[in-house]
């Protein structure tokens, strides 16, 4: 029977997407790895990968469509010996909505999920997936090249998995459950859509935004990246007890560091950002209890440091992750800083690299804003709001001096976090950053 081709589930929140471009036709001959389509997700426009080889029998769902629901079949793959006269006659494509948007990047990381399209997957990195084995009958092991790789990587037979994708295909959590010890369980098309957060429920009707009197306006439509981050803020402000910490620390000292470190080498170029993030991360080891999330059973108390940065991108932000911060040197994080942000701003992020932060940073000092109050990044239970420097009057051993400032504000989840933690927390930041020297340990 033809493989049928659906629509893959690229994101944690993902439950429908725009086909934006199909890479292949009907005909067309395919191998696992082939880039077949492009889709937009609720994060980003990405490249999606064939699984299995074969021919394309049929596309189901045009290219410029929009609102494709998540696993709903948008074409079917002909394997050697079927022919177009064995797909089933009664697929249809979903109504067509106007062409999709252009392409475009999104917005903020979200939890870490192990849903995977059951048909379809991104590669993880840009290196290739590993040949597909073989099972004991010489047939061919099907699975998916994210799972080829961590089982390359991992060191297991493949053949010896038991697929819980379609047709026995081996997917990601196959691999996770064989690492872990434990047995990989059924797919279930139903569970993998309930991983997707539910909607927020509803507190009323918005006000509508048609009121008399009104002058003349354009109109710019909504992309996915703007409807997910008006979705995700607004759960956050909705369930989120914000409370907020402001605490001024003063950067002389670190930035005479700063211009020290960076005149001893041309092979980088430390920002003021690349310090505060390093000062937050050792922070955040000092006080674990800040590096936290609320769920309803338990607050998780997270033992590596990833910090979600924001980055200011073409019509939204999105916040690619340096994953395990506190054990990183200043030249390691400026240096993936850089190239997480050129590549989030071309659109290039993988998942991975959005998504599963435990802390956030919000810098807006570039833009000279001395002081504001960042929105939580669910799950995560703080944000950090960083401003500009700027020299101010202070008071230093009873007399008036200059000294350049810098004021920063800790949003917190009182769920999560107490008060007196996230005072201990900005405490153990501003002492870092007031004496660098202390985070180069």
């Amino acid at each position: 029977m033809p493989t049928p081709l659906l629509m893959p589930a690229l994101s944690p929140t993902m439950t429908e997407g725009n086909l934006v471009k199909w890479h292949v036709k009907e005909g067309d001959t395919i191998s696992s790895g082939d880039v077949v389509a492009e889709i937009e997700t609720d994060k980003a426009t990405m490249e999606v990968e064939a699984v299995d080889e074969g021919t394309i029998g049929k596309i189901v769902v045009a290219e410029g469509t929009e609102a494709v629901a998540v696993n709903a079949v948008i074409a079917y793959i002909l394997e050697e010996g079927e022919s177009a006269d064995d797909i089933p006659a009664d697929d249809a494509a979903p109504a067509a909505a106007s062409p999709a948007p252009e392409a475009k990047s999104e917005p903020e990381a979200k939890p870490a999920s192990k849903a995977e399209a059951p048909a379809a997957s991104v590669p993880a990195a840009d290196t290739p997936a590993p040949a597909a084995p073989e099972g004991a009958d010489g047939s061919r092991v099907k699975a998916s090249p994210l799972a080829r790789r961590m089982a390359a990587q991992a060191g297991l037979d493949l053949a010896s998995l038991k697929g819980s994708g379609p047709q026995g295909r081996i997917v990601k959590t196959d691999v996770e459950a064989a690492m872990s010890g434990g047995a990989a369980k059924k797919a279930d098309p139903a569970a993998a859509l309930a991983k997707v957060p539910a909607a927020a429920p509803s507190l009323g009707a918005a006000p509508s935004a048609d009121v008399p009197g009104l002058p003349a306006y354009d109109e710019i439509p909504n992309t996915n990246m703007r409807k997910v981050i008006a979705k995700r803020l607004t759960e956050s402000k909705q369930f989120a007890p914000h409370f907020y910490l402001t605490i001024d620390c003063e950067i002389d000292e670190l930035l005479k560091v700063r211009k020290d470190l960076n005149a001893k080498s041309d092979a980088y170029k430390l920002s003021v950002n690349d310090l505060v993030i390093r000062a937050a991360a050792v922070a955040l080891k000092q006080v674990p209890a800040a590096n936290a999330s609320w769920t309803e059973k338990a607050i998780r108390i997270y033992k590596q440091v990833d910090i979600s940065v924001a980055v200011a991108i073409d019509g939204g932000l999105i916040t690619p992750v340096i994953k395990d911060a506190g054990s990183k040197g200043l030249v390691e994080i400026s240096s993936s800083m850089k190239d997480l942000a050129t590549r989030a701003r071309a659109g290039k992020l993988s998942p991975e690299e959005y998504q599963g932060g435990t802390f956030s940073i919000s810098n807006l000092g570039m833009f000279g804003i001395k002081d504001f109050a960042a929105v939580i990044n669910p799950p995560q239970g703080a944000i950090l709001a960083v401003g500009a420097g700027e020299q101010r009057a202070v008071v230093k051993n009873g007399a008036l001096a200059i000294a350049t400032v810098m004021s920063c504000t800790l949003s917190v989840d009182h769920r999560v976090v107490d008060g007196a933690v996230g005072a201990e927390f900005l405490a153990a930041f501003k002492k870092l950053v007031e004496d660098p020297l202390t985070m180069l340990l």
